[in-house]
């Protein structure tokens, strides 16, 4: 611990577990004061029982909801949204709703958590969102996912341009076994080893070593319109 963030407050959007989850901790390590934010109020009150984490209530799906939650939470230093609603499937298989749930939960609602924070937020402060490494490495299954996440890569850029000084840049994390490809059923352990023996950091990503980044993007004065790649290298391969 440095105390890189002492002294500041940073708003985490996402679930009590996780990415997200780890996040919290690092931040708070560093020294922040931490507001936890999701859907689930009630999953992260349980999460984080008998800590200093705050915890209220958002839907990225919802400006109002968003609005609420700006009007609650008052100006903070740093703003990290975590939230996805994954599109997975071949082309055959997706859904405009499943689409669309996945632009406004990871594209759209990070747009208006910026509408809505940054006129309160300090020059010095940061947004930091989430894209991912299927942006760079086209896959059968990933067009939703791909799509999306590409387009977080444009917003970011555009954001960082249009709230300068305030910094924006988004994480890209590799694969990271979090419980997200539990959907996979019995194949799950056969994919992931797979892909983690073709990695070349022959390792899957932790929670841990995405929260890293996150710290670092938002104590990093001098990075912005960044998407920081944290992937162990697996658009290589």
């Amino acid at each position: 611990m440095t105390g890189s963030l002492q002294g500041e407050t940073v708003l985490v959007v996402g679930r009590g577990s996780g990415i997200a989850r780890a996040i919290v901790g690092a931040a708070a390590a560093e020294g922040a004061q931490v507001v936890a934010a999701g859907r689930n109020r009630e999953a992260l009150e349980s999460a984080y029982k008998g800590t200093s984490v705050s915890v209220k209530g958002v839907d990225l799906t919802d400006e109002a909801s968003i609005a609420a939650l700006a009007d609650d939470v008052g100006s903070v230093h740093h703003v990290v949204s975590t939230a996805s609603a994954r599109a997975r499937g071949a082309l055959g298989e997706l859904s405009p709703e499943a689409i669309l749930l996945s632009f406004h939960t990871k594209v759209v609602g990070p747009i208006m958590l910026a509408k809505h924070f940054a006129p309160e937020m300090p020059r010095t402060g940061s947004l930091v969102f989430f894209s991912g490494v299927a942006a760079l490495e086209p896959d059968p299954g990933f067009l939703g996912v791909a799509a999306t996440n590409g387009s977080v890569n444009v917003v970011i850029r555009s954001l960082a341009v249009e709230l300068a000084p305030l910094r924006v840049n988004a994480i890209s994390p590799g694969t990271v076994d979090t419980g997200a490809w539990d959907g996979l059923g019995e194949k799950k352990g056969a994919f992931l080893e797979k892909l983690s023996a073709a990695n070349p950091a022959r390792r899957l990503g932790t929670p841990e070593d995405i929260a890293q980044a996150v710290v670092f993007a938002m104590t990093n004065t001098f990075m912005t319109g960044v998407s920081l790649a944290v992937d162990g290298g697996q658009p290589l391969v």
